[in-house]
This record gives C-alpha cells, structure tokens and sequence, in this order.
C-alpha cells in the first residue's frame, strides 16, 4: 500500500561501523546486566563510540555485519571453501551503528522506520535512547518530532549478539529443536541462520533493511483493507468490503468523508461515505466483476484502487493499493481413512472462486544466507517460477518474510502463496512474555501482507508438530494466538496450525495425514514408499538430492576439493570442502548434515551400475538421479488428480552454494531438473504411469478450463520406432488415457512423448519422456545418448 501524502526520506547508505566482542564490553563495563541495566552510560554518540577503541570500518544499510568485514577486507569470501566456518567467531560481537543526517523545517509528525534490525538492539537519537527492539521480521517504527534537532543528527543503533543475548531466556525440559537451533527459539530472529541442512551457520546482525524518517500527516488514512466477501463466477458479481482505520485530530470526525474506488480493465466501482467514526467498514456490490485466479485457471485480474481522504472539496490523504477478487476455502480431512481402494478416503484441497485447484510449485527458501541481500536477487529468481509454469510457492517457516516485490509478482502472475509464520522444527516458548512477542508480529505480519490476493493459507509453522515431544495440540502459539490474531484481522483465508498439522484425531488415530512431507528413507525414488505408501493427498515438501554443474562448483571449492567428494578412495566419507557445503558446520563424519554428501552418492547407486569417479561424470548421474526423481514425483500426483491434489516440491534455488534438493545453484545454474520439471509441469502434457499388466498406459494431462485438440505422437528411442500417434480431445482439469505400450517385465526403454495444440491463437508444442526400467540399473552413456536423439540439447551442462 502506497500513502501517497508521505514524506520519506531515506538513510540507507554509508555509515559508519564499531564492534568488540562481549568481554570487551563487560570489561569496559558497558555490557548489558540480565535486567538490562548498566553499569556506566551507554555508547550513545559517535564521539563516545570513536573515543571506545573499539574496531571500526565503512558499513552499508541495507546491509549485515560480515559483508561490512569482508568488504574491509578482514575476512574472505564465506561462501569459498572453509570461509564460512570463520564467521563463527563473531557471534559474540556487539556492532554499534552509526551516521549523521541533516534536518531543516518543522519536524511535526516525523517518525524513524527501521524495516529491519538484525535483531535484539537498542535505539539512541542525539544521544537520548528512543527505542528497544527484540525482532528480526518486522517494521520498528518511533515518533521523533520532538527529538529532532535542526541541523546535524546523530543516530546509533547497538546490535547485540544474538547467541549471548538468547542465554536470557531459559530452555524449557520439553523444548525441542535441530541441534544448531537452541538459541534461535527465544528470538524472533531467522532459524536458517544458526544452520540448517539447507544453510550455513551465519548468526548475523546488521540493519538488513532500510532506514527511513517519515513524516505522516495530522488526518490520515493509517489502512485499508479490501477483501472478497462472496463471489458469483457464473453472473460475474462479487461482494466486496473494505475494513479502514483513519487518525482523526479533530472534533467530528464528520467533517471527514473517505473515498474508496477500484478499476479492473472495463469494470470498476466507487463508494463515498460521511465517518462517524475514525474505523469502520464499507461495502460494494460488483457488477461485471474481472476475478483473480491462478495460474492454469484463469486471468490474476487485480483492481487497483484508491482511498482517499477528504474535507469538504480538499483532499487530504491517499493511498494506492491492488486487490484481487477472489474467495478461498479448503475442503481438508485431517487423515486418510483405509477403504476398500489402494489410496483410502480423504481430502485436502484448496478452492479459489468455488473452483478445486490442483497445486504445483516450489518450496521457497532463503534466496541468499545474507538477508540484505535477498531483495536485489528476487528479479533474477522469480520469473523461473513462471517459466517452470508454478501456480503455488510455499515460503517456509524458517525463512523471513520476503519482501513486497515477491508478492506483488505472484499477484500479478497467478502464483498462490502459502505463508508460514517463522518458526521451524522446533517447541518454541509457551511463556506469556514470548507469548506477548510473537502475537505483535503475528498482527504486523498479518497487516502487511493479507491485502495480497495470491496469499492462500496461513501455516502456523514449519514442522512443529512433528517435531514436538507433547501433543502438539498444546501449543499456545499455532493453537491460541495465531488464531486470535487472523479472527480480528483476517478470517478470508484458510489456516492450518503446522505443516504438516497434527490436529488431535492424528494424533490420537496415528493414521496417514491428508497434507504431508514425504522425505522418508531417501532411497530409490519408485521404492515402496514414494510408489505406494504415498497416500496424502497433498504433499507440501518432498525432494531429492542433485550435485551443482561443475564450473558452480569451481566457484566455492578449492581446486584440491574438485577432484571428488571423497576424503579417502574407497571410503564413503566426504572431505571437509564437501561437508562444508552440505551445510555441516562441524565438519566431520557423524556431525549434523554430515550425510547428505553420501546420500546423493547413495542416490546415483540406486539407478546407475556404478557411481562415477570422476567429478563431470558424477555429477551428470546425480542430476539425472535428481531429474528423473523430480519428474517422477510430479507426474505421480498429476496422474492421480482423482485422489491426489497438490505437490509443492523442494526447492527452487539455493540461498548460498550448496550440494541440495535445489534445482537451480546459488549461481543461477540450473540442473537437469529444472527441464525436466518445465515439461513435467506444463498445463498440458503427455506422461507414462508405472507399467503394469504388460502396458505402460501413457496419459493425457490438462490443467486447462477449456477443451484442447491435441496431435501426438510417441516414440521408442531404444530402437527408433514410432510406437502410436493420433488427435485427441484432453477435456478441462482431465487426465486422459491416449495410448497402452506393450511392456515386458526387465525391459529398460526410453519413450519420447510430443504433442501440440492450439491455444490463444498460438500453437504450442510440447514434449517428455518416459524411461523404463530404471530399476534394472542404467548406463551413463547410453541414457546420455537417448536425451541427445530426444533433443534436450541444452537441458544441462553435459549436454
């Protein structure tokens, strides 16, 4: 939302940097007792600061500590070899912020923004302390109309350490978390940070996001909040309200009236009313209405629309916002039921505009280990979420919230968002002071981002629930505030208390839940377990291990470390580079993470006769080994549209180099999966089921509203023959039977599918693949010979 009568005047930029560890600081007698008092006067000005010896360096807003070092030159790049595992000596630093800034003319009505402050620290304004803050996700906003001086200003801002700022707060005996994690359940700092199997262990601190003086009105609009009260697809008329709240200085708030108009294309609409209050509601009824839908199922219309505060003929405030019309629900069972069929009774579906979607997308993860620097590398990442044809992102729980340009790209590109509130794999607090804390985030966090039509659900968390030792339903977070929260501010979108959500009857029955992560053993990926066990409904995490092309490789690991992943021939340990880079912070075998080196050896194995020993090879094989996982796992839960509907799969791109789940490197190269991915994901497509009873039954998938002729044919590339051909009818949201290939039990074949049809005046053509056999064990060459003669030149680097 834009207030358009805002004055904003940034302080992003160069400042200027002090740090020392927290000995230091005890020593000198600055350090923070538990009651936070002081034994001296704070480090309150630049001249108490430079007169401290403390160390000091240039530093950049947005911006975090380690990247100011580097840039000094007091330590190396940290995501090359080792490097990273050198920042573990900062944790214990205090780092003091600090510029100056000129002011002139009248400072009613200024306040300071902080968007982001990394994350316990305190606040001084020409020496006098204005502000406490104790959160990594939100907006911290102080009035200093009387504090601002005319002429110079000197702001400081003391960041402490997280990890000796978190010893305050106690560990509970029913407390759980990963191993690296303790610390970051009492703060409201990013849980990927102290180290992930996906992260490295970075514990930053810095103002990771702006700096801003602003100065707002005396009458103004604070909010506004539009949404879909019901919908008539079939007469295109809607409900809207719009829930506002104003500041009103003075006596009759009649003499106020708000304006509140909307346009979509052809379609618009308008209401003006008197206040008699300073909040209240207003309601419109659409005509000609232009809904948002997702991708696959319609057009991401979005109105824009204007609020605008007047008295008498002025206009005194307005703000521009964007607004989709569209409603949401989920139909959800919470377990699956045994019946008389292979995949049992159950439901777990989302409905926008009284349409079922089926859902497919990407997990998403932090997009760099250094949050400042995640906005400048959205407009590299977010269009591979349309062109792999994404109509749903689930940004997980132990992440950030991302930044505003993420939402307002799935807006506008039909990209539903599933939001989980930051917290992950771990019992955090019960206390009502953390209590307290997290209930005001919840509420900012709410605000800011339900005005977006592409959010779909509210997630309570990321695995909480199956990480708790106690019955999850006792948690007052996800069971009690969350709740709360959305019933007073938003009550238009479903909310599920954990991903996965163990709700009391699945807790009590232990039976197979409807939405679940289906990691499992990590085996062979048609094993028994993602082949028939799979019986969610929805599946909102499920991945598998790909090495990086090696020229992204070269990038972060030694030329030593580029002979191979191996520390000893022979032995599956992995060398310290490669454990590094697995995000196992201590590097060595038995270390948390220390195995995912060795499970995606262990994956190549699993369809391969031999794993290759050199470095090209090998991680050829691993990202076929990926590919064909990948590409298996999304046309199981297509081909089972009838009972299956949704998989939102892991991951997109790395947030720092990593061997991951990734398809895409934190360099931007992209392993085989993501072709693969592209055609498994395109809205209409050809794809084989498992052979069975002699005959691999190759289907016809469309995601699309309207019926497609489609020409096809398919071919065995094995033995270069065409197999079937014909023009079928695909009909909306169906998955069709077009061809039965004979199949001998042991056979081993690779099936080329092609196919085209007419869509909006263009023709589009498509093709995949089909390999059987994979269980038999394949040979590198030969599977690399049969992608040649299929023409996915160009889907990865060996290619």
């Amino acid at each position: 939302m834009k207030h358009l009568f805002e004055k904003r005047v940034s302080l992003d930029g160069e400042w200027s940097l002090f740090y020392a560890p927290d000995s230091r600081l005890k020593k000198d007698g600055y350090r923070a007792r538990r009651d936070d008092t002081l034994a001296t006067p704070a480090l309150n000005t630049v001249e108490a600061l430079k007169q401290s010896g403390y160390q000091t360096l240039p530093a950049r807003v947005p911006g975090n500590f380690e990247l100011d070092l580097c840039r000094a030159g007091l330590c190396e790049d940290p995501f090359f070899s080792t490097n990273t595992l050198a920042l573990q000596k900062y944790e214990c630093m205090h780092q003091y912020y600090a510029r100056t800034f000129e002011f002139g003319g009248d400072p009613c009505g200024y306040s300071l923004v902080f968007d982001g402050i990394d994350t316990a620290a305190e606040i001084f304004l020409n020496g006098e302390q204005i502000l406490t803050c104790e959160n990594m996700f939100i907006t911290h906003k102080v009035c200093v109309e009387d504090k601002l001086l005319i002429g110079a200003n000197e702001l400081v801002v003391h960041i402490k350490p997280a990890t000796i700022y978190a010893r305050r707060y106690p560990t509970e005996a029913m407390t759980t978390a990963q191993a690296y994690n303790f610390a970051s359940l009492s703060l409201r700092k990013a849980a990927g940070g102290f180290g992930w199997d996906i992260l490295p262990r970075i514990v930053s601190g810095g103002l990771w996001r702006g700096v801003s003086l602003v100065q707002y009105v005396d009458n103004r609009i604070v909010d506004v909040y539009g949404y879909t009260a019901a919908v008539d697809p079939e007469a295109k008329t809607a409900s809207l309200a719009f829930a506002f709240q104003t500041e009103i200085d003075t006596d009759f708030s009649t003499e106020f009236e708000l304006e509140i108009s909307g346009a979509c294309g052809d379609s618009s609409f308008s209401v003006r009313k008197a206040l008699w209050h300073n909040g209240g509601k207003m309601s419109v009824k659409l005509t000609n209405a232009k809904f948002w839908m997702p991708r696959n199922y319609g057009e991401p219309n979005l109105y824009e629309v204007h609020a605008k505060l007047w008295r008498g003929e002025d206009l005194i405030d307005e703000t521009v916002f964007r607004m989709g019309v569209r409603t949401v629900s989920l139909k959800r069972t919470s377990v699956i039921e045994p019946d008389a069929t292979p995949m049992g009774k159950g439901d777990f579906c989302f409905i926008v505009n009284g349409q079922r979607i089926f859902a497919m997308g990407t997990n998403w993860v932090p997009v760099d280990a250094f949050h400042s620097r995640d906005r400048e590398r959205l407009a590299d990442i977010m269009p591979m979420l349309t062109d792999i044809n994404c109509n749903i992102v689930r940004c997980w729980g132990g992440n950030v919230y991302e930044h505003e340009d993420f939402y307002d790209f799935c807006d506008e590109n039909g990209v539903l968002i599933w939001q989980d509130f930051a917290m992950g794999c771990g019992w955090y607090p019960q206390d009502a002071e953390f209590a307290k804390r997290f209930e005001f985030e919840v509420e900012q966090v709410v605000r800011k981002y339900r005005q977006h039509p592409a959010l779909l659900v509210w997630a309570g968390d990321n695995e909480c629930d199956v990480f708790a030792s106690i019955n999850p339903n006792t948690n007052i977070l996800t069971r009690r505030i969350i709740p709360e929260v959305l019933n007073r501010l938003d009550c238009t979108r479903p909310y599920l208390p954990s991903s996965p959500y163990v709700d009391e009857e699945a807790f009590r029955t232990k039976l197979p839940i409807s939405e679940d992560h289906r990691w499992g053993p990590r085996d062979y990926f048609k094993s028994e377990y993602y082949n028939k066990k799979t019986v969610c409904r929805f599946a909102s995490e499920i991945g598998y291990h790909g090495c990086p092309n090696p020229a992204s490789l070269a990038k972060f690991l030694s030329a030593d470390a580029m002979r191979g992943w191996r520390a000893e021939e022979g032995k599956d340990d992995a060398n310290v580079e490669w454990l590094v880079h697995a995000a196992c912070m201590e590097p060595k075998m038995g270390a948390p993470y220390s195995y995912r080196i060795g499970l995606m050896a262990k994956q190549v194995r699993a369809i391969f006769h031999e794993e290759p020993r050199e470095l090209d090879r090998f991680a050829a094989a691993s990202q076929i080994s990926q590919a064909e996982a990948k590409k298996f796992f999304i046309e199981k839960f297509r081909l089972g549209k009838d009972f299956h509907t949704g998989i939102i799969w892991w991951n997109l791109i790395d947030g720092w180099p990593q061997i991951s789940d990734a398809i895409v490197d934190y360099y931007g190269g992209k392993k085989l999966a993501y072709a693969y991915i592209k055609r498994s994901q395109a809205p209409v497509a050809l794809m084989c089921a498992e052979p069975g009873r002699g005959v691999i039954k190759m289907r016809g998938v469309s995601d699309l509203q309207r019926t497609v002729k489609v020409r096809w044919s398919v071919r065995d590339l094995t033995n270069d023959v065409l197999l079937s051909s014909g023009e079928t009818d695909l009909l909306p949201n169906s998955v069709r039977t077009l061809a039965n290939l004979p199949h001998s039990a042991g056979d081993s074949r690779f099936y080329l599918m092609e196919w085209e049809y007419e869509w909006e005046g263009n023709t589009v053509c498509g093709k995949n693949h089909f390999m059987s056999g994979i269980e038999q064990k394949l040979d590198l060459d030969e599977y690399i010979n049969m992608m040649r003669k299929a023409g996915f030149e160009g889907d990865s680097f060996f290619l």
